[in-house]
């Protein structure tokens, strides 16, 4: 979709009706969690500074950050870590 590697486990898609961000691409680029809208081209950076993050998964308004040491999870109806 859109020249992302759906298998990578720095990418996930929103899927549409599971709360957020659906149809969306989530994806980890130099250190930033990254949104792609597939309809519109654009991308936004959603969080910064993210060092080490080796999976991202998906579930309603969560995106959980996996670390080598701990998890981070990014509320995407806040636009925050939580």
């Amino acid at each position: 979709m859109d020249g992302f590697d759906m298998s990578s486990p720095l990418v996930c898609e929103g899927i549409v009706g599971d709360g957020c961000g659906g149809g969306r691409i989530f994806f980890i680029k130099e250190d930033a969690l990254m949104v792609h809208d597939p309809v519109t081209k654009e991308e936004m950076v959603l969080c910064d500074n993210l060092k080490g993050v080796q999976k991202i998964d998906k579930h309603g308004c969560h995106i959980t950050l996996s670390l080598k040491e701990n998890n981070l999870v990014f509320d995407l109806s806040l636009m925050s870590l939580v």
